[in-house]
């Protein structure tokens, strides 16, 4: 079997490279071994314009957040499925000292920040004291019903090969001679394969030496009966509607790690949260935990690797990923197909030198 591209992972970086590269016209094959726990299947789905305490507008935002509007309705189109929604933040101040901070922020960040000026209406489904400022325009992705339409596809067409992908049977051919570097593994042909393999990156034994930072997130899937819909509610913690009467409530950041599982601290500080904050009646239906692809740079790994040309990643999107996905899987589609540069501060040549010492 002989293919422009092996994809490696078929997550939301997965997804959306197959997809560009399978409708430029070139042949590909997506190799993943359906995790049920890798971050995309899992994820919240929110695109959020600012970011942290300091509530400042995100890395790129002004060129993310309209191109992510147009690359999810294109694939749901593509996909017969609604993948975005505008759904704003409501975001309640948990002290006086923040309500201030906000305030203070909507002249300097005036494109995405705003008063609420339904406060009275919020009054019979939540309790607070500070006051509620709105993050406006914000999206909620259905990442779970991308992947597992996409997949469908995929399979469909044959092009998918649903096992975990074992980088000591990928061989590289013609490496330092005069031919052009290709790639094989267990009989196929490639001329290059792409690792878009989220928190597995960290054992890539190409791609080990970049600044992974191993983070750990959770959330609990609660039924809540009667809350509206329209928007996500942020109280420290981010309520954001899931699927059918579902809500997502986390998510942690957790640096120091042992193991996947759930925890009873994490879940301990969710059900407070509800308790204090919702008036309304919930019940905790699940509890998810997952290793997210995050870095030190909190900059994405894009592009082919330094020293051998066959192999490239799409890796380190971190918490921001539903922004950064879909306009670096353009940016590497684009690389690849017509040589066109990546953004240097996504390029993974800007590790050139410490990839250098890699295999």
């Amino acid at each position: 079997m002989e293919v422009d591209y092996i994809i490696v992972g078929q997550g939301l970086s997965g997804s959306f490279l197959s997809s560009k590269l399978f409708k430029a016209g070139k042949k590909i094959v997506v190799i993943d071994d359906a995790s049920p726990n890798v971050a995309s299947k899992i994820a919240s789905g929110v695109i959020n314009p600012v970011t942290g305490r300091r509530i400042v507008s995100t890395w790129m935002i002004e060129n993310l957040l309209p191109y992510s509007f147009e690359a999810y309705t294109e694939f749901g189109t593509d996909l017969n499925a609604t993948l975005i929604t505008q759904k704003n933040i409501l975001d309640f101040h948990p002290t006086l000292q923040m309500q201030l901070a906000f305030k203070d922020k909507i002249p300097v960040e005036n494109n995405y920040l705003r008063c609420n000026e339904r406060e009275s209406e919020l009054k019979d489904f939540f309790n607070f004291n500070y006051g509620v400022g709105e993050i406006n325009p914000c999206y909620l992705i259905d990442v779970s019903l991308l992947i597992t339409e996409w997949r469908k596809q995929l399979s469909s067409r044959k092009i998918l090969i649903e096992e975990e992908f074992i980088t000591d049977d990928l061989t590289i051919i013609n490496h330092d001679s005069e031919g052009e570097e290709s790639v094989e593994y267990r009989g196929i042909k490639a001329k290059k394969v792409i690792f878009c393999d989220g928190a597995k990156g960290v054992a890539n034994p190409w791609f080990k030496l970049l600044p992974y930072a191993k983070n750990k997130g959770e959330a609990l899937i609660v039924e809540i009966d009667g809350l509206p819909r329209n928007n996500i509610y942020k109280h420290g913690l981010s309520l954001v509607p899931w699927k059918e009467n579902l809500w997502w409530i986390g998510s942690t950041y957790d640096w120091n790690f042992s193991d996947l599982n759930p925890t009873a601290i994490f879940r301990i500080k969710a059900e407070q949260t509800l308790q204090h904050w919702v008036k309304l009646p919930y019940k905790v239906v699940g509890h998810l935990a997952t290793e997210r692809p995050a870095n030190l740079e909190r900059r994405p790994f894009v592009g082919l690797h330094p020293i051998y040309s066959s192999i490239g990643i799409l890796n380190g999107m971190g918490t921001k990923g539903c922004s950064l996905v879909p306009y670096f899987s353009n940016e590497l589609t684009a690389n690849l197909l017509y040589n066109t540069p990546i953004n240097p501060l996504a390029d993974v040549q800007r590790f050139r030198k410490i990839l250098s010492r890699a295999i």
